[in-house]
C-alpha cells in the first residue's frame, strides 16, 4: 500500500540528523513539501540538499519559546499551512544518578524535551492547526515508560511527552497528536549507547538488530498520512521487540 502525502507541508524540529532527517526525506518521498529546523544551518544546508527539491531550512534553538514562534510563521509565510508537525528535537546533558543532576542540566533537558514541544504546538495551534486540523508527532522514547539506568532524568521527560500527547489529543480534537517512542536507534544522539550496549543488545532482539532511522520514519509516515485518521493520543513503541527480549536493556 502506497503512502501518500501530496499537497501535504511538514514542520520537523530536529531535522538535520537520524531520525529527524529521515523523518523528512520520508515525507518528501511521500510527496510533501518540508520545512527544516536545527540549531546549526550549514548541517541544515546539507540536511535540506539529501531531502530533496522543495525543503526549506531555518536555524534556530528548538528550547526558545521566540524562535518557535518565528519558524512557525515563516513556514506559513513560504508554504501556506502547516498539516503534519514533528517534535524531534531533544538534548540529553546529563547521564548519571537522577538525584545528582545538577540544576543546570535538569534545566536544559526540560527546556528541549518538554517546554519546547509544548510551546512549538501552541504556536502550530494558535498560528494555523486550530482553524485547519492536522496532525502532530511527538517523537518520545521507551524509555518514557520505564526505569532505566543513567537516563533517569531523560526519560522523565520523554514520560511526560507521551503524558502530553494524550492530554493534547483530547483538547485540541480534530487535530490527531500521537507518539513515537523508539528503542535503540543508531543515530549520532545515541552514539554512546550504541557503543557501550549496541552488539549486546542486538543480539538478544527477536529480529536480531537495533534499529535504523528509517524503521522511525516508517511509522512516522503512516501516522503522518490519512490512513491513520482515526488514531489520535496513543503512543506507538518500536523497539524491535526489546519488551519482549529476556534480559534486554
Amino acid at each position: 500500500m502506497d503512502i501518500s502525502l501530496k499537497g501535504k507541508v511538514a514542520l520537523i524540529t530536529g531535522g538535520s540528523r537520524g531520525i529527524g532527517l529521515a523523518i523528512a526525506k520520508s515525507y518528501a518521498d511521500s510527496g510533501a513539501q518540508v520545512m527544516l529546523t536545527s540549531r546549526k544551518e550549514d548541517a541544515l544546508r546539507d540536511a535540506a540538499t539529501v531531502v530533496g527539491v522543495g525543503a526549506s531550512y531555518l536555524a534556530g534553538n528548538a528550547g526558545d519559546t521566540e524562535f518557535a514562534q518565528k519558524c512557525v510563521g515563516t513556514t506559513l509565510e513560504r508554504f501556506g499551512k502547516i498539516d503534519i508537525f514533528v517534535n524531534n528535537a531533544a538534548t540529553n546533558p546529563y547521564s548519571g544518578p537522577t538525584l545528582e543532576v545538577s540544576e543546570s542540566q535538569f534545566d536544559k533537558t526540560f527546556q528541549v524535551n518538554l517546554r519546547g514541544p509544548l510551546f512549538w504546538c501552541s504556536q502550530v495551534w494558535s498560528q494555523h492547526m486550530n482553524d485547519n486540523p492536522g496532525v502532530i508527532i511527538n517523537i518520545a522514547s521507551v524509555g518514557g515508560l520505564r526505569a532505566e539506568g543513567s537516563l533517569g532524568v531523560y526519560n522523565l521527560t520523554k514520560a511526560a511527552l507521551i503524558h502530553l500527547t494524550r492530554q493534547l489529543a483530547g483538547e485540541l480534537g480534530l487535530t490527531r497528536v500521537v507518539g513515537i517512542a523508539p528503542g535503540l536507534v543508531k543515530t549520532d544522539f545515541a552514539q554512546m549507547l550504541v557503543d557501550n550496549y549496541g552488539e549486546s543488545l542486538a543480539r538478544r532482539l527477536p529480529r536480531k538488530r537495533l534499529g535504523e532511522p528509517q524503521d522511525i520514519a516508517n511509522l512516522a509516515t503512516f501516522l503522518a498520512s490519512d490512513l491513520a485518521s482515526w488514531i489520535t493520543g496513543e503512543t506507538y513503541v518500536i523497539d524491535g521487540g526489546a519488551g519482549v527480549a529476556s534480559g534486554a536493556m
